[in-house]
């Protein structure tokens, strides 16, 4: 059984992108899919996601003063999900999601990649930069071999927050690297749909973006937003026709999965 999670709060996502997503994994996983979401409002999420109640942590207001600072706020709300027992009866890994992104293919090979290892992307910008962090928006874990992700923000949480900037994937790839314990994820694995999509300007504006042929997983980071994207994204610099391909996998064949009263939004 393997064990998926995602975090959704605020309203920023409906529950669609949850089901989505849920149906995403479930179609390109080889095994039986245990699929939670820790959550503030369950309304509207498939029945067969495990809903996790989205806890008040006795470290929250220190951790929101710093990210009041750090002008961050919201950030590193996901670090809830890597406390030993939030998710009931765990063994083995958790493979986890941000909501703003489409499985295109096959996740069994990130699953099983590096064990026992914290494992993310590299950041596309951080790279750029020369700077070492990975990406948050898909990142696998073991909260029995990792629950230091938890315990050293509850110990300190002004400390850990300031210290990333506070930056949540900053925070964990970083913890996890000064503990020799950090793995990236091939970058062709995991794409961005900004960075590694696109067609060079300005025929970005007449072509639409591709769907890189390794890729396991496409992330909408800034934008365009998923929904943007279906239906076409009009920007000066990041203008683009609509994405056949991301209906395609994002919309019609979790509708297809799931049903219409699921799937869409």
């Amino acid at each position: 059984m393997t064990t998926v999670a995602c975090i959704k709060w605020g309203t920023a996502f409906g529950p669609e992108y949850v089901n989505r997503l849920y149906s995403g994994v479930r179609r390109n996983l080889s095994g039986p899919v245990r699929f939670c979401c820790m959550t503030d409002d369950a309304k509207g999420l498939h029945p067969d996601i495990e809903v996790l109640p989205l806890p008040v942590e006795p470290f929250q207001d220190e951790m929101n003063w710093a990210l009041e600072f750090a002008n961050r706020q919201g950030a590193m709300r996901k670090v809830s999900l890597f406390r030993q027992g939030v998710i009931p009866d765990l063994d083995g890994p958790v493979l986890g999601f941000d909501l703003d992104v489409v499985i295109t293919g096959a996740l069994d090979e990130l699953l099983d990649y590096v064990p026992g290892k914290v494992a993310m992307r590299h950041d596309w910008v951080e790279a750029r930069k020369g700077r070492v962090t990975g990406h948050g928006s898909v990142f696998r874990f073991d909260p029995s071999c990792h629950g230091y992700l938890y315990d050293d923000l509850a110990a300190d949480a002004y400390g850990e927050v300031e210290k990333a900037r506070g930056s949540e994937q900053r925070y964990t790839s970083h913890k996890a690297m000064d503990r020799g314990d950090f793995a990236y994820i091939p970058e062709a694995w995991v794409v961005s749909y900004k960075h590694d999509c696109y067609a060079r300007w300005p025929l970005n504006w007449w072509v639409e973006p591709t769907s890189p042929k390794a890729a396991k997983v496409v992330c909408f980071h800034g934008h365009p937003k998923m929904s943007e994207a279906v239906s076409g994204y009009r920007h000066w610099l990041r203008g683009a026709p609509a994405c056949g391909w991301l209906r395609e996998h994002w919309v019609e064949k979790a509708q297809a999965d799931l049903g219409g009263e699921w799937a869409s939004g």
